[in-house]
């Protein structure tokens, strides 16, 4: 008898935010498509927060803010991307997001692969 993980749909782990911006479908589906990549590096992920900032007080160039948050075991990994484009944004926040995670996943794999010995600063008593 073979039992099988239900899988957890990635649209319960996803939530997309817009700060004085409108989010159209079009917007919720591009950041839906790039966040199954961050989903396929670790089952462990709780939940993934992409916000989506139009400011118009900064100049052209960093007009669309993207920040995403990940909300793992452990310290939880934010990041912030800003460019004259918000689609351009969402990509570019997905590629740090996902070097986040293979970082910290090689860190991760690198401790439990090499751990280091302790050095206990007393003389143990010989029984």
């Amino acid at each position: 008898m073979t039992t099988s993980k239900n899988p957890i749909d990635p649209a319960t782990k996803l939530i997309v935010r817009g700060v004085h911006l409108d989010l159209t479908e079009a917007l919720r589906q591009a950041v839906a498509n790039k966040a199954e990549r961050l989903l396929r590096h670790n089952d462990y992920i709780i939940r993934i927060r992409i916000d989506l900032e139009l400011d118009k007080t900064k100049d052209i160039n960093h007009k669309f803010i993207a920040k995403g948050h990940i909300e793992i075991g452990g310290p939880d990994l934010i990041a912030s991307v800003a460019s004259e484009d918000c689609y351009k944004s969402i990509d570019l926040l997905v590629d740090k997001l996902d070097r986040l995670l293979e970082r910290r996943h090689g860190i991760r794999k690198d401790k439990r692969n090499h751990p280091h010995a302790t050095d206990i600063a007393s003389e143990l008593p010989k029984t």
